[in-house]
């Protein structure tokens, strides 16, 4: 073992229990197996009252999202804004809206009740989300596309995968690792996309900064055979 190895060790061993952590039962890509329920990865720290996937499916803005406000025949009131670091942002008459946590429609009414109540009879307020910055997932490995894209309501991990063009030719359906923030520690889980796709187990949904990995199938990389060394668990690891 050359001394980069050594140094990657710790590195290894803990991407190696995160990836090990699944439900019992093997497959043949190796000793890495799946959930099979969405409860085994629980919601993360962001899910909260105002999170973007309380209640119903629609968006819900959040802190650096770029929005395009108008105001039916009163242009000097339109604005594009971008929500502050704390989902907040600043409009003329009106001043500071609290918008991060609200649906379109939500803040649509929030805008109309503040300028109705001195400025104008029944405004019709118009909301347009022009960048969905604060509710995003990575995907990563072998993945077609890989990279950071927007989510913009519930979405589940076949629809996180589809957004990255599916899966490399040599990707491992029962590979799928995602890994999640939750009680202030990130946790994992493994996914096997075959399984979900036939109807055999649940199609998790994702959130945003959820990071979702790709093993390679067949991979013979030090990393993969050291992963391939390390017992099983459980469903998800404490990080």
């Amino acid at each position: 073992m050359n001394s980069n190895t050594l140094r990657l060790l710790p590195a290894i061993f803990a991407i190696g229990l995160l990836l090990g952590c699944a439900s019992s039962g093997g497959g043949p890509e190796g000793r890495m197996s799946a959930v099979t329920s969405t409860t085994s990865l629980p919601a993360p720290d962001t899910t909260s009252s105002s999170g973007a996937y309380e209640g119903v499916s629609d968006y819900r803005v959040g802190p650096q999202d770029l929005i395009e406000i108008s105001v039916f025949q009163v242009t000097d009131l339109n604005r594009t804004v971008r929500l502050n670091s704390v989902g907040q942002i600043s409009l003329p008459l009106i001043g500071s809206v609290a918008a991060g946590g609200k649906t379109v429609q939500e803040l649509e009414a929030e805008i109309a009740s503040r300028l109705s109540q001195r400025y104008l009879q029944n405004p019709q307020v118009s909301v347009f989300v022009k960048e969905f910055a604060s509710q995003r997932v990575t995907l990563e490995g072998a993945i077609k596309n890989p990279g950071i894209y927007p989510l913009t309501g519930r979405t589940s991990l076949i629809q996180a995968i589809a957004m990255a063009q599916g899966l490399d030719p040599l990707a491992n359906p029962q590979g799928i690792v995602v890994f999640r923030m939750v009680d202030g520690k990130k946790m994992a889980a493994v996914f096997d996309i075959a399984a979900i796709r036939a109807g055999n187990a649940e199609d998790p949904p994702v959130y945003g900064d959820d990071i979702i990995v790709v093993e390679q199938s067949g991979s013979k990389t030090a990393l993969r055979r050291f992963i391939e060394t390390v017992p099983m668990l459980s469903f998800f690891f404490l990080f």
